[in-house]
């Protein structure tokens, strides 16, 4: 499990912003590899108590070698939209002091080939979250039909070739099934060719195939909405998204919990909406010097909200 190396991105904004209690309890969302985790861990008196998930059963895994043993940590394999649940399971319905979401994919499933998440090694295309549930990306590929195939990448990777590739996939699947990342990264990128600096042609519809395979927006959407019925007055909702589609659901989740009724228009106020959440801060982003030891790191966005009585 040490083979794979993991940086958590925006670590020192993420402690500054829990302004962690102590004999608070806490709960990370996305374990991946713990580094969050061992940070409110740092800040925590034997009083105190962090509550982890991770959909993936290797992140549970690493888990429960690296902190299985101290007795403030719980961890289990779950999904944050399912927070409601494992909040009741674990008795803290008196609310939570921190929640952290750290959305997007860890290196560790980036830098492993079998886990077909990445075109940088060919390996298998499989992209789940959890490779016991659910359908790898292989499957779908080869069943779907070229409008949904054009829609997913349309939607979830805001690609503008969308439909030419979804058509070349539909072609290619007729003489042979796509397989491998390496295959489908080489088919995008004959299909459009190379577009931008730094940035390989398959990046969009890559993207677009791991969320909707793994349906993370939805999740998200599920997963923040009980996360601010989770926190206890004054507690802290931190979110880390990666990409525009995740931190404008994020942004407009946050701002209609701070101005309920106010942000649609057309809609007038209604005199009982009392806010939820008031912001703080803007949106944080990694430091020059950050992005010098960690470049994934490029496109995260941190925001942060505190939970009104």
């Amino acid at each position: 499990m040490g083979e794979y190396q993991h940086q958590p991105v925006l670590l020192e904004e993420v402690v500054a912003a829990f302004n962690i209690r102590p004999d608070g309890k806490y709960l990370d969302g996305t374990f991946g590899r713990g580094g969050h985790s061992q940070a409110i861990l740092a800040g925590l008196s034997t009083q105190g108590c962090l509550f982890t998930l991770d959909r993936d059963p290797e992140a549970v895994a690493a888990g429960k070698e690296l902190l299985g043993n101290d007795p403030r940590f719980s961890i289990v394999q779950g999904n944050y939209a399912e927070l409601e649940r494992h909040v009741h399971e674990w008795d803290v319905e008196d609310g939570l002091d921190g929640i952290l979401l750290d959305l997007g994919v860890s290196s560790p499933q980036l830098d492993n080939p079998d886990r077909g998440f990445s075109f940088m090694g060919d390996g298998p295309l499989d992209m789940r979250m959890n490779p016991l549930q659910g359908v790898p990306a292989a499957d779908w590929l080869a069943q779907a039909p070229e409008r949904e195939l054009a829609r997913v990448f349309w939607e979830f990777g805001e690609e503008r070739y969308a439909r030419r590739i979804a058509r070349s996939i539909v072609m290619a699947r007729q003489q042979q099934r796509l397989e491998t990342t390496g295959q489908l990264a080489r088919l995008i990128e004959n299909t459009i060719g190379r577009r931008e600096k730094k940035k390989h042609p398959a990046t969009r519809c890559f993207q677009a195939i791991r969320i909707y395979i793994n349906d993370e927006l939805a999740h998200l959407a599920q997963g923040l909405e009980a996360a601010i019925n989770g926190l206890r007055p004054g507690g802290r909702l931190v979110v880390i998204s990666f990409h525009s589609l995740e931190d404008r659901l994020v942004k407009r989740t946050i701002r209609e919990a701070v101005r309920p009724g106010r942000v649609r228009k057309n809609i007038p106020q209604h005199p009982d909406l009392k806010p939820v959440l008031k912001q703080i801060g803007t949106a944080s982003r990694p430091s020059a010097q950050e992005l010098s030891v960690n470049p994934r790191a490029r496109s995260a966005v941190m925001r942060v909200a505190e939970k009104l009585g």
